[in-house]
Formats: C-alpha cells, sequence, structure tokens
C-alpha cells in the first residue's frame, strides 16, 4: 500500500529579497492585472508565507509603487543604438523605453497616471524628468525654459504613450479576436461615414489613421515636440532674427 505524505510547497532556490518580491509582483501584474496582485498570490508564486513578504513591503499600495518603480527605471535607462549620439536621441531612447513599457506592462499607464493625479510622485515622477530634463539641457535651452520644455516633453510622453497603451488594451477587451488591423479599418470607416459638413477634416485624415504605426507616430509627436523646443529656443542672429 502506498502513502502519500502531505504536499510539499515548491522549493525555494533563491533568497527572498525585496528585488525578487517585486520581480514576481510584475510578473503577477502582467498576467493577472492590478486585481490579481495579492499577497497570497505572490506568496504562492514565491513558495513563502506571507509574513516574510511582510518583511521587506509593508502593503499593496507599497508593492505597487516599488514595481511602477522597478519598471520606470528600466525603461529610462534602456540602451538603445545611436541613444548617445545626440540629445535628441537620447530623448527619442528615454520616450520610446516608455512607450514600450506601457505596451509590456498594460497595468503600468493606468497606475502610472492614478498614483501621479494624487501625488504619489515618489522618486518615479523625478526620475522620468531628469531622463528628459537634462537632455533638454544638453539642447542648450536656457536655464529659464528648462522646466517649461522638460514639462512639455514628459506630458507629451507619458500621455501618449498611455493613451496608445489604453486603445490597445480597450481593443483587446472589446473583441479578443480581432486584429490591430481590423480594428483600425473599422474605425476608419466610421469616420469616412461622419457628416461631410461637420468632420470635413476628420473623414480626410481617416484613411491615414488606417495605415498609421504607432510606434512611428509617437515618435513622430516627439520629433515635433524637439523641433519647436530647439525652434523657440535658437541663438538669435545678428538682427535679432532666429536663424
Amino acid at each position: 500500500m502506498t502513502t502519500t505524505g502531505p504536499r510539499r510547497s515548491p522549493r525555494r532556490t533563491e533568497a527572498l529579497s525585496r528585488e525578487r518580491i517585486v520581480r514576481a509582483s510584475i510578473e503577477l501584474l502582467d498576467t493577472a492585472g492590478e486585481g490579481g496582485l495579492t499577497f497570497r498570490a505572490l506568496s504562492e508564486r514565491l513558495a513563502t508565507g506571507p509574513g516574510a513578504i511582510y518583511h521587506h513591503v509593508a502593503n499593496k499600495d507599497e508593492l505597487l509603487g516599488a514595481s511602477i518603480e522597478a519598471v520606470v527605471t528600466a525603461a529610462v535607462t534602456v540602451e538603445r543604438p545611436g541613444a548617445q549620439g545626440s540629445p535628441e536621441a537620447a530623448v527619442r531612447a528615454v520616450a520610446l523605453g516608455l512607450f514600450d513599457a506601457t505596451e509590456a506592462h498594460p497595468w503600468l499607464a493606468p497606475q502610472l497616471a492614478a498614483r501621479l493625479s494624487r501625488g504619489h510622485w515618489g522618486t518615479v515622477a523625478p526620475r522620468i524628468f531628469e531622463s528628459l530634463g537634462r537632455q533638454v539641457q544638453a539642447l542648450g535651452v536656457p536655464e529659464g525654459g528648462w522646466f517649461t520644455a522638460t514639462s512639455a516633453l514628459m506630458h507629451y510622453v507619458l500621455g501618449a504613450a498611455g493613451q496608445n497603451a489604453t486603445n490597445t488594451e480597450a481593443a483587446r477587451t472589446l473583441d479578443p479576436d480581432t486584429t490591430r488591423t481590423e480594428f483600425l479599418d473599422a474605425a476608419s470607416t466610421a469616420w469616412e461615414g461622419l457628416d461631410p459638413d461637420d468632420y470635413p477634416f476628420s473623414r480626410a485624415v481617416a484613411d491615414q489613421m488606417r495605415d498609421h504605426d504607432d510606434r512611428e507616430q509617437f515618435l513622430a509627436g516627439v520629433d515635433l515636440m524637439l523641433a519647436g523646443i530647439t525652434a523657440l529656443h535658437r541663438p538669435a542672429g545678428p538682427g535679432g532674427d532666429r536663424r
């Protein structure tokens, strides 16, 4: 007769640390969303007890904050080809890092927006601001314009990246079987059917929406911001005009 003993939890092969807890938290957020991040689920994933986790993080809010911090830090320090060539290239690298992070982690954009709107900045907002601000400074923008120019860049990057992630998630939620091409085609067709007297411009660009690439459009917006910043702060010529 065969007897079966108590079922054992998976053996831990890596010492528990705050970094390991945060990594597991990000994995849970990616697969189950904010609602799926519980200390019970985290304990099961880490093969440990909740008490061991509480030794490193006080509560779920702190865990979410640490997860956001880890993803954003990786995003703004990502190494990309050509990122060191110029301030403009470095801005694009930071912007794309954040864009890709919101695509890879659907929970990031709403969590980041909610925290920033409540003033729970921690070091996340300053980290993004610092990454962009150093490049604004390197562009030769006068000190009096640093805050405004960097704020404008940061608002665009977070807003556009967040909206893109929201659109992607909404399309996935509405109909998981619908491809991006099908979704955009349906939206473009709807715009083409708008009243021509009330929406002449929307009808005119409907086909562009159908064929656009999200990342290229996002980068085009970054380039527009950079062009405006450099044009506005270009040194004046001999006659006082900006060349």
